[in-house]
């Protein structure tokens, strides 16, 4: 038998509950998320029951109080049920549907066909069971809406933080030449290349190390990317910022997304004490992007 944790999951807290949830080794989750209403999600997680009685599930909802602090919100109720003994791997899978964004791209569960509207969509398909960062998270929307708007064609990209790999994959459709991608964490790494190999490309045009700005120095190997994708949080991205110009040509540009939108201001004036111009910015609810170039 098992539990089964059903929770509202307000777009701010998805990357958040999610990190959380796997960095407690608790792996059997999904987000329920229906297209046509982006800003209802579901956080669902499943639970063996011998192993989580009442006090351990309480302890576990304390501990993803917090996250909810930093946006003022205060943490959705948790519903449980007691579910019959079932394949949650199968289970979790009936959550996800085809997402389309922007005018060109449809983000796919593997094991989806392509419904017959979204047949002239760039198809990018995911196992959205192996890392956070599937699409549907505003910030990663806004990255895939801004490289649509300018495709990066014949572009060297480079991804900063790279999680399921949907950004480079977004890129390599949308005409790059290579990405080179990077990430802290062994499961996003394992994620992006699971996906990578999922829509056919091969390593010389994908390839992805664990590390930081360092990782993809040495996959870069003396040549300086046309595009920088960094969709992570503005405190990580100020952090990185000064590694930023020895990734990029001198005319090359940079998507920066995982920021809250008051966040933007102090992130501006760090990026502009580094010489970097902020060329453009997008919102969603409360979430940014800015597109910087060299002075």
């Amino acid at each position: 038998m098992w539990w089964r944790l059903s929770m509202a999951c307000p777009p701010e807290l998805e990357e958040s509950l999610v990190w959380k949830l796997n960095d407690l080794g608790l792996h059997r989750h999904a987000l329920q998320h229906a297209p046509e209403a982006p800003d209802h999600r579901t956080l669902m997680l499943w639970l063996p029951q011998p192993e989580w009685p009442e006090s351990e599930r309480q302890q576990l909802i304390i501990s993803l109080e917090p996250l909810a602090e930093p946006f003022g919100l205060t943490l959705p109720d948790a519903h449980w049920d007691s579910v019959a003994d079932e394949d949650w791997s199968l289970s979790w899978k009936q959550h996800w549907q085809a997402d389309p964004v922007g005018q060109q791209l449809l983000i796919l569960p593997a094991w989806l066909e392509v419904p017959e509207e979204h047949r002239d969509r760039l198809v990018l398909k995911m196992d959205p069971g192996s890392a956070f960062g599937t699409g549907s998270h505003p910030t990663t929307r806004l990255c895939l809406e801004a490289l649509e708007a300018t495709p990066p064609n014949g572009n060297l990209v480079t991804d900063l933080g790279c999680g399921s790999g949907v950004l480079a994959l977004a890129a390599l459709g949308l005409g790059a030449e290579a990405v080179v991608a990077a990430d802290t964490d062994s499961l996003a790494v394992r994620a992006t290349t699971d996906n990578r190999d999922l829509n056919g490309y091969s390593s010389e045009r994908l390839s992805v190390a664990l590390g930081s700005v360092e990782a993809l120095q040495e996959q870069l190997a003396g040549r300086r990317a046309d595009l920088l994708l960094c969709n992570i949080l503005a405190p990580v991205i100020e952090a990185l910022a000064p590694g930023f110009e020895a990734l990029l040509q001198p005319k090359g540009r940079a998507l920066l997304s995982g920021l809250l939108v008051d966040q933007a201001p102090r992130l501006k004036d760090v990026l502009g004490s580094l010489g970097w111009t902020v060329t453009d910015e997008g919102s969603q609810g409360r979430w940014g992007l800015l597109e910087i170039r060299r002075e």
